[in-house]
């Protein structure tokens, strides 16, 4: 597959790459994450100002409509450039999950701090016996008037450090593997009784074992029904994952593929040599078979309207890009040698993001398994 931007499309594209060609080289990219916060504020407001927040939304929203396919092409270029700012946590994740179930009050209130820059959200939903099962939830949530009141723990919470608010999962009934009964709150992270304990993540990021202790929150979506919700949600997720990761193969790719032709062993080029040649060829075709998965997959989120297909597609471009991107990131640091795992080289900074990348909403084995269920299902 091969989608033909529009020129709207082609101008979001050559507007963030040139941002981040000026911007967020591999340098800089160094500088913030060894920061004290973690990331920029001054990068996430330039996203802000040049309308990337607001690019998926809908228009309906504030937003500039242009759905999972601007997702695509923002997160592929974040993917080749190694980005750390919570685009997919805040916009993606949390974002999505306002325009798709709050109240026409929560997006009106919510979403333009979004899309501004000015707040950041985050989406705390893993529990440590939870693994990949979004309806394994023992974070409890009971009604005290208006509101309701939160108790239990998160666990991995990604972008909790930074961010102004959480979306939680909690259960409102049933038992804790009952997949009814489970909702979603939005919880200030500075309310009382919220307490994070944070830690540095293997590819540079920020993120935080939170603990809720009678924490107030505001109900998101219809009570006991989040983990349709997140289900959605979480085919979202997957196709800006996946293109984040097909945009860091692709640089791996070019990494090794330019060593190859300046390293020489035995008086001669690596590049030089048939069975690493083979090798490379090897890496291009999976590349090449991950990029067109992850077009096919972000268009049919963009056109599809509850299809039930949507999910057993998301996890077989999971499962298949998941392996690409080992393949690819494991070849690439063999190939670059010792020096492939160095800080001071951009390969094993690849390396360990696509491996993050390949744990997020279930990894390539877990969602192999899911396609064959929804598959056998269908």
């Amino acid at each position: 597959m091969d989608i033909q931007f529009t020129e709207e499309q082609e101008l979001l594209r050559s507007s963030v790459q040139r941002l981040l060609r000026d911007q967020y080289d591999f340098v800089a990219r160094r500088k913030i994450v060894a920061s004290e916060e973690g990331f920029s504020r001054r990068q996430w407001d330039a996203f802000a100002d040049l309308g990337l927040l607001a690019a998926p939304f809908s228009e309906g929203a504030g937003g500039l409509g242009g759905g999972p396919l601007s997702t695509m092409i923002l997160m592929h270029e974040f993917g080749r450039h190694l980005v750390v700012e919570p685009f997919v946590e805040t916009v993606v994740l949390a974002g999505g999950l306002i325009e798709h179930v709050g109240t026409p009050e929560q997006q009106q209130s919510f979403i333009p701090e979004i899309i501004d820059g000015s707040k950041i959200w985050t989406l705390a939903w893993t529990e440590k016996a939870s693994r990949f099962d979004l309806a394994n939830v023992t974070t409890r949530a009971r009604r005290e008037g208006s509101d309701y009141v939160l108790t239990g723990a998160k666990t991995v919470v990604i972008a909790a450090p930074w961010a102004d608010y959480l979306i939680v999962s909690a259960r409102t009934s049933g038992d804790d593997r009952e997949r009814s009964g489970v909702s979603l709150f939005v919880v200030d992270r500075r309310a009382t009784g919220v307490d994070l304990q944070s830690f540095k993540t293997v590819d540079g990021r920020r993120a935080a074992e939170v603990s809720l202790r009678d924490v107030r929150g505001q109900l998101l979506g219809v009570e006991g029904e989040g983990v349709a919700a997140l289900e959605a949600c979480r085919d979202r997720a997957i196709g800006a994952l996946c293109a984040e990761a097909v945009g860091a193969i692709g640089e791996l790719n070019s990494a090794t593929l330019e060593y190859s032709k300046t390293r020489k062993q035995f008086g001669t080029t690596i590049g030089s040599f048939q069975v690493l040649q083979h090798r490379m060829v090897d890496m291009f075709i999976a590349h090449q078979e991950a990029l067109s998965l992850m077009q096919h997959l972000s268009l049919s989120l963009s056109l599809s309207d509850g299809d039930a297909g949507l999910s057993r597609l998301a996890s077989g471009a999971k499962s298949k890009i998941g392996y690409a991107g080992k393949f690819v990131a494991d070849q690439a640091v063999q190939l670059h040698g010792g020096m492939g795992m160095t800080d001071e080289l951009n390969v094993g900074h690849y390396f360990k993001r696509i491996s993050s990348i390949n744990i997020q909403f279930g990894d390539p084995a877990f969602h192999v398994l899911r396609y064959a269920q929804l598959d056998a299902a269908a």
